[in-house]
């Protein structure tokens, strides 16, 4: 009984730290972890934006060109932390995207359409000072432009080239700045980059920057290191989609890591808000688009269940929860308080963890939790029911109360193995055909499986035990309480 004690122990700190999160929205800063604890719902339950996007006019591509277009888009706006965004090809050259929850359309917006062409330009050169944003061509635009003309076609001359500005409503045209009649040359771009992330520098944490890594034997990455290496108090700028980000300077420190071969990365400074250096790094790390996109519609949905439908939903889960406990109560007695227990602190530790994790609920991540939930009462139903053999053959409680767990457990854990099996299959078909809602019915099911491994065994095994311990002598007095 001494380990049941320290069960009792651990179960009460579980049942209470998920209580906790399930019933408020904590923001836990604690070993590390800094999350906001919150329920993220799905596009049906909580709306959201659908975006529909077109490959630009005149542009070059094939099957393959938007497939990887299809691919990159969605990394991105799952790098931005959009949760069960769905994006699925429409035709041959249209990509439509749902984005739940998305209140900052700009942000995403930016991510999904920019086709995030970075590049590390030479600048050792330049004596003037250039604002931020200005419109750079370089000669790896020049020759992705070049590429896209149709065969035969003669090239624009480098003054024709210019940048189009993103305000819909007041569609300018900007010449772009050259070096002495040239194009200012491309020394890497951002294939060559293996990782990105945007963090903050300074002491008060409030100028954001994107760290970067460089890609071994990546694209241009050794011209990148020999620049460093050969300008160092010299300027390098960084482009992005011809605008110019910053050009700062290369410190001699850099410099001598770079003639070491010891450098392996970077930072990108400039006076980045928040939410442009979560884009910038995304684009970075998920990739750049091989060819750019148009927006050429926008919709604001609303849930497709409504509030009403939403309330019904929740009313309908309590009830058939209520019911459900109540059965185990009359049927089982003694033994159905254990299991009530047991499934209410499953309930709380699965809705605790889709909080911190977080997984979207959506309508098929609820089917999902409700058929775990009767997975849970099935595993019970199957301990209980051989339990009570073995209270008919005569032996004491505590030993039917082993036995009926231990003759069970094969058939639990074999059970729950197959459905998990079929779980994964779900997530990784989901997954690779862009199925989402197959991918939240996976997760949710697959989590419940697991931590039914937890309730249904050692929480109910390890709350009757304590009751048996605490009322031994009345059970055994009144058989009928153990539902004999």
């Amino acid at each position: 009984m001494r380990a049941y004690r320290l069960w009792i122990v651990v179960i009460l700190a579980v049942a209470v730290l998920s209580a906790w999160m399930s019933l408020s929205d904590p923001h836990i800063n604690f070993l590390g972890i800094n999350r906001k604890v919150h329920v993220v719902q799905g596009l049906d339950l909580q709306g959201g934006s659908r975006v529909l996007l077109q490959v630009s006019p005149g542009t070059k591509y094939d099957d393959d060109t938007v497939v990887q277009a299809v691919k990159n888009v969605e990394r991105r706006v799952n790098g931005l932390g959009v949760t069960e965004a769905v994006v699925q090809r429409q035709g041959e050259d249209r990509i439509i995207v749902e984005l739940p929850g998305v209140r900052e359309q700009a942000v995403a917006f930016d991510s999904i359409k920019s086709t995030g062409l970075l590049e590390f330009v030479d600048f050792s050169a330049v004596t003037a000072d250039l604002p931020e944003g200005a419109c750079i061509l370089t000669t790896e635009q020049v020759t992705l432009a070049e590429a896209r003309l149709p065969e035969g076609a003669t090239p624009p001359a480098y003054t024709d080239y210019t940048c189009s500005s993103e305000d819909i409503l007041n569609p300018t045209e900007e010449p772009a700045l050259l070096q002495n009649g040239q194009p200012y040359r491309t020394i890497m771009t951002g294939a060559g980059l293996a990782d990105a992330a945007a963090t903050t520098q300074g002491t008060i944490g409030t100028q954001w920057m994107v760290n970067f890594v460089l890609r071994e034997g990546g694209d241009r990455v050794k011209d990148f290191e020999t620049y460093v290496a050969n300008n160092p108090n010299r300027s390098m700028a960084i482009v992005l989609d011809g605008r110019l980000l910053s050009y700062p300077t290369i410190q001699a420190g850099l410099s001598d890591a770079a003639r070491a071969g010891t450098m392996d990365g970077g930072i990108i400074t400039g006076a980045f808000t928040r939410d442009e250096a979560r884009i910038l790094a995304a684009q970075l790390k998920y990739g750049a688009l091989p060819v750019p996109l148009d927006i050429i519609a926008f919709d604001t949905i609303g849930p497709s269940l409504g509030e009403i439908s939403v309330e019904r939903s929740i009313r309908a889960g309590i009830i058939g929860v209520i019911t459900v406990l109540v059965f185990m109560l009359v049927y089982y007695r003694v033994p159905g308080i254990a299991a009530d227990l047991a499934l209410l602190l499953f309930i709380a530790i699965n809705f605790a963890l889709y909080k911190f994790i977080p997984v979207t609920l959506s309508l098929p991540a609820i089917a999902g939790f409700l058929i775990s939930i009767g997975t849970a009462v099935d595993g019970n139903i199957l301990i209980f029911e051989r339990m009570k053999e073995e209270l008919r053959k005569g032996r004491p409680a505590d030993r039917a109360i082993e036995a009926g767990f231990e003759r069970a457990w094969t058939s639990i854990r074999d059970s729950n193995i197959s459905t998990i099996i079929i779980t994964i299959i779900l997530y990784f078909f989901g997954n690779a055909f862009g199925a989402s809602s197959v991918q939240g019915f996976a997760i949710t099911l697959g989590m419940g499986l697991v931590i039914n491994l937890f309730t249904a065994v050692i929480a109910t095994r390890t709350f009757l035990h304590t009751i048996v311990l605490v009322a031994g002598d009345q059970l055994r007095a009144r058989p009928r309480l153990l539902g004999v």
